[in-house]
């Protein structure tokens, strides 16, 4: 059986966690292969809580790419370099005048309405791919305080559930969706999307093939 280590541009568990679990979805369709994982700490190039869908990926594929540097300089057998990215993703909202629930009437005082995503960037060094989450809103009162104020997102996190360390359990997705769907979950579906030109290469090839 082959072995294919895959290096993950993180050490946290639910990150590594999410690797894990989306590899035993489609682990069957890479044939007498041994997946093994390599969690690196590495620089993002972003703010410590992107605030936009564009630095979300860009801090997921400079993790991704700061691990090909790392595998060529000390001669890593690494396959797959995957890079995690959460944070926010803030759209410019239209107030409603008429009929507005109270959460509307806060939410367009500011005119925006803001998003926890989860991005993934999966490369084998040659040719990448991104993959996303879903996306929850967040309430205005801690979107301000990490937009407005610039507080750490898992610092008002833990503010606002009245607990410590929630980043590394169910995270922020945890805390806004009663535990119905944890950070891990999250970071797993947008690596699902993120790996499937690799384990589904012969749709994504013929789809190529015929749009020439």
């Amino acid at each position: 059986m082959n072995k294919t280590i895959i290096a993950v541009g993180s050490t946290r568990k639910p990150k590594l966690h999410a690797v894990s679990e989306a590899l035993r979805q489609f682990a069957h369709l890479f044939p007498d292969t041994e997946f093994e994982l390599v969690g690196r700490e590495v620089e993002t190039g972003v703010s410590h809580t992107p605030s936009s869908s564009e630095e979300l990926m860009r801090g997921a594929r400079h993790r991704a790419e700061a691990l090909t540097q790392i595998a060529a300089k000390e001669n890593q057998p690494w396959r797959y370099f995957v890079g995690l990215e959460g944070g926010l993703d803030v759209i410019q909202a239209h107030p409603r005048p008429n009929g507005s629930s109270p959460v509307e009437l806060a939410a367009a005082t500011t005119n925006r309405r803001v998003f926890l995503e989860g991005w993934a960037y999966v490369t084998d060094g040659t040719r990448g791919h991104f993959g996303r989450s879903g996306a929850i809103e967040l309430p205005e009162a801690l979107a301000h305080e990490v937009l407005d104020k610039g507080i750490e997102l898992s610092v008002a996190v833990d503010r606002f559930a009245g607990a410590i360390g929630v980043r590394d359990n169910q995270g922020a997705w945890g805390v806004l969706s009663a535990n119905l769907i944890a950070r891990q979950e999250a970071f797993r579906v947008a690596l699902v999307a993120a790996f499937a030109p690799f384990y589904n290469a012969k749709m994504y090839e013929a789809a190529a093939a015929a749009a020439m």
